[in-house]
């Protein structure tokens, strides 16, 4: 395996993009790189910003959610390991270089970066949302025979062949839930590993909601017994 793709969906993320496409940037690979940034229809000037930008960048025509994002972004990639890097600054690019060399190095499928796994990321989350997290990963074992520690968190990696077989349906942010069911229902080789996290409040720009909890809760439970 000697290609990473680095899918970025991107929604109103002017005051943040360009810095962490630099932490990206910073973090060496022994590996070819290509990033593609998804913009889901940003109305806040983000759009300006690509023009001095190297990368490749897909237009949505309207707003539809990260879920529909990333599909756009599967589509598009031609790496052989594929991992997702949210475009505010919740998560550090230094902490990925684990999860991609486990699945370079043929010792599993997907890998996810939990944000639980390290106490000292407690104090990062908002309360709500660490109650959230709690839960809807706790409901993922119960329903699925398993134990992971961070359903929700962003940094996965997966083997390019493997995840091109998963259909993806959802568009928001049940996306997360979803991939999680279907990766497990596949047996998937899985490994989690320790990342940071520092979260950001929703004055500056959080868009994850009480009613995303509820849907991912049903999409856990749909996907138990659906495909």
């Amino acid at each position: 395996m000697n290609k990473l793709t680095i899918l970025i969906p991107v929604y109103n993320e002017k005051d943040s993009l360009l810095e962490i496409l630099k932490q990206v940037e910073a973090v060496d690979f022994d590996m070819e790189k290509e990033i593609i940034l998804i913009d889901d229809y940003s109305t806040d000037g983000t759009k300006e910003l690509y023009k001095s930008l190297p990368y490749k960048v897909i237009y949505h025509q309207r707003n539809m959610g990260k879920g529909a994002a990333l599909r756009t972004g599967f589509q598009a990639a031609t790496g052989d390991i594929i991992i997702i890097q949210d475009a505010d600054l919740e998560y550090n690019p230094k902490d990925y270089k684990p999860l991609v060399n486990l699945i370079k190095t043929n010792q599993a499928d997907v890998v996810y970066g939990s944000r639980l796994a390290d106490s000292r990321n407690t104090g990062s989350f908002l309360m709500l949302s660490y109650l959230a997290n709690i839960t809807l990963t706790f409901m993922t074992r119960i329903l699925y025979q398993t134990y992971l520690t961070d359903m929700e968190t962003c940094y996965k990696a997966f083997r390019a062949d493997f995840i091109r077989g998963i259909s993806i349906k959802s568009n928001r942010f049940d996306f997360e839930p979803e991939i999680t069911a279907k990766i497990l229902k596949k047996n998937a080789r899985y490994q989690e590993v320790p990342i940071s996290y520092n979260a950001r409040s929703v004055s500056e720009g959080k868009k994850i909601g009480w009613r995303d909890g509820l849907q991912a809760i049903w999409t856990l439970i749909k996907y138990r017994f659906t495909d």
